[in-house]
C-alpha cells in the first residue's frame, strides 16, 4: 500500500484529507506539526498516527512514500530541502519556495539525489483541465491564438474571512494569504494548464499593485491585483489576471481560428467545458448563442464534492506521484515543471509598476495528458 506522510496541519490539509477519502489504497505514514496541540486535533479528527519531531516523520516515510509539505509558505524552502536531504520523495504546497534561487536550489538537490520534487496546484490532473486539453490538441476551436484567464475571487478583504474554519477547526491563515498575495497562491491553478498545453514561458510582461492597503492593520502586504501577458516558447500568447479585489471570475477562454473554448470555474474537476463555434449572422460576427459541452468519452477519476470554494481533489497530484514511483515511469508533475511554474509566478508577483519583459531562465516539457484524456 503506497503510503504519504504529511507535515502541517493547518486549513489546506483537511482539504487533502478529505480527499484522500477518494484514494482507498493510499495510507498515512504519520503527521507532524509544529503546534502539538493543533497537531493532537487534526489527527484525532481523522484519526491518523502522528509524530513529536520532523525527524521522527521523515523516519516513519518509507523510502517509497511521499512528504507532503503542507505548511505556510515561508516555511516552504526550509521543510522541502530538510525532506529531500533525508532521501524523501516531496509533493509541496505552494509556492514551491518564496524566492527563485530557492526554488532553483530544491531543483539542483532533487535532480542530485535522483528524489520527485513537484508542487501544488494538481488541477491540472483534474477532469476539466483534461477535457479542456483534449479539445485544444484536437483542435475543436481550430489553431489556438490566444487566451484569456482570470483568477479574481471577489473582495475577500470585505468577507468575514475571520470565521472562516476547516473541517478540524483550523482558521483560514488570513495574514499568510495577505501577506504572501494572490498571485503566488493563486496563479498556478491556471499557469500549471498553460504550461501543460503549450508548453514553457519565453517571457512575461506583467504588473502588480497592493491596491487595497494594510488588510492586515500591520502595514503593507503583497500585491491584491496582478496581470501579465505570457509568451510561450510555442508561439502562443496567454493573459492572466488575479486580485482579492475584482468581482469572482474563475474563467478561461481559449481563442481559436473557428470559435472559443470556455470554462467557467477553475476550482472545480468537474466543470463543464464549452466550444461555441464562430458564424457571421445578419453581417454580424459572433459566438454560437447555444456552446455545445465537450466530453471525455470515458471514466476520469474520483471526484469530490464541493467543500468552501473549491470542488478539488488536492491528492490528484501525490497520487501520481506514487503512481510514478510504482511503476518507475516519470511524473508528469515534475521537478522542471515545478521550478519553471514558481519562476512565471514570482514575476508576475514581483513586478510592479516597471513594466517591461523579463525573460525565463527555466524550462520544462509539455505535460503528458492522463491517458484516459489522449
Amino acid at each position: 500500500m503506497p503510503r504519504i506522510s504529511i507535515i502541517g496541519c493547518g486549513f489546506v490539509a483537511d482539504l487533502y484529507l478529505r480527499s484522500l477519502q477518494s484514494f482507498p489504497d493510499i495510507s498515512v505514514a504519520g503527521v507532524y506539526d509544529h503546534d502539538p496541540e493543533r497537531l493532537r486535533v487534526f489527527c484525532t479528527h481523522w484519526n491518523l498516527p502522528s509524530c513529536d519531531t520532523l525527524d521522527a516523520l521523515l523516519a516513519a516515510t518509507p523510502l517509497d512514500g511521499l512528504v507532503l509539505n503542507l505548511t505556510n509558505p515561508g516555511a516552504h524552502y526550509d521543510i522541502n530541502k530538510a525532506c529531500l536531504l533525508a532521501g524523501r520523495h516531496v509533493y509541496s504546497e505552494k509556492p514551491l519556495a518564496m524566492e527563485l534561487d530557492q526554488a532553483k536550489d530544491l531543483h539542483r538537490i532533487a535532480g542530485e539525489t535522483g528524489l520527485m520534487l513537484a508542487s501544488a496546484p494538481c488541477s491540472v490532473l483534474g477532469e476539466a483541465a483534461q477535457t479542456l486539453g483534449h479539445a485544444i490538441r484536437n483542435q475543436v476551436c481550430g489553431t489556438p491564438r490566444l487566451v484569456y484567464a482570470e483568477l479574481d475571487d471577489g473582495f475577500i478583504p470585505q468577507a468575514a474571512y475571520k470565521k472562516w474554519l476547516s473541517e478540524s477547526g483550523a482558521p483560514w491563515p488570513y495574514q499568510d494569504e495577505f501577506e504572501v498575495g494572490c498571485t503566488l497562491e493563486h496563479a498556478g491553478y491556471y499557469l500549471t494548464w498553460l504550461i501543460s498545453w503549450f508548453g514553457p514561458v519565453r517571457s512575461v510582461t506583467a504588473a502588480s499593485a497592493e491596491c487595497l492597503p494594510d488588510k492586515t492593520g500591520t502595514g503593507p502586504t503583497a500585491p491584491d491585483f496582478a496581470t501579465a501577458t505570457l509568451f510561450f516558447d510555442s508561439g502562443m500568447v496567454a493573459r492572466l489576471t488575479c486580485s482579492i479585489l475584482a468581482p469572482h471570475d474563475h474563467s478561461i477562454r481559449v481563442i481559436g481560428d473557428k470559435g472559443v473554448l470556455k470554462l467557467n470555474r477553475a476550482w472545480d474537476n468537474d466543470a463543464p467545458v464549452r466550444y461555441a463555434r464562430r458564424l457571421t449572422l445578419r453581417r454580424r460576427l459572433m459566438e454560437h448563442p447555444l456552446p455545445r459541452r465537450i466530453r471525455l468519452p470515458g471514466p476520469t477519476h474520483p471526484k469530490v464534492k464541493r467543500w468552501g470554494a473549491a470542488a478539488m481533489n488536492f491528492m490528484l497530484g501525490p497520487a501520481e506521484m506514487l503512481d510514478a514511483l510504482a511503476k518507475g515511469r516519470p511524473s508528469r508533475l515534475s521537478a522542471d515543471f515545478a521550478l519553471h511554474m514558481t519562476e512565471v509566478t514570482l514575476a508576475m508577483s514581483s513586478a510592479g509598476d516597471s513594466g517591461g519583459a523579463v525573460k525565463m531562465t527555466t524550462t520544462c516539457e509539455r505535460m503528458e495528458p492522463m491517458v484516459w484524456a489522449q
